[in-house]
């Protein structure tokens, strides 16, 4: 799986053997993985201190990979180079806000839905 460093890299429009922004980004990451975790996904104290963190261990087989991913990318990405147009900033913004909410509500949806047994003496016949 690929690198998270790496990817939150490529979504900033930064070369991933570039490292000069490496600290700064790495930093913005972390930050994100503490909402992320806040939210109820990921693994906790998961931190990234290079290239050498991955997405499938962060997240393993958890079917919201795909939000994550948006989601750290997008913050990430405001929080590192904004973009100068406040109608994209906002449109980056609104697409943060509704994975965040998706992955919010992730656990509710995955529970398990409770089977009702029918109130004893009722005949069905």
């Amino acid at each position: 799986m690929d690198s998270i460093l790496g990817t939150v890299k490529k979504m900033c429009g930064v070369e991933t053997d570039y490292d000069a922004f490496d600290t700064d980004i790495i930093t913005d990451i972390n930050s994100v993985l503490m909402s992320l975790y806040q939210l109820g996904v990921g693994a906790k104290n998961f931190v990234v201190f290079d290239e050498t963190q991955t997405w499938d261990q962060l997240l393993g087989t958890d079917v919201n990979l795909a939000a994550a991913q948006t989601y750290v990318q997008i913050k990430v990405r405001l929080m590192f180079d904004p973009p100068q147009s406040a109608v994209i900033f906002d449109a980056m913004n609104r697409i943060a806000e509704e994975q965040a909410w998706r992955l919010s509500i992730q656990p509710e949806i995955d529970l398990p839905v409770p089977v009702i047994e029918p109130i004893g003496g009722i005949d069905d016949d």
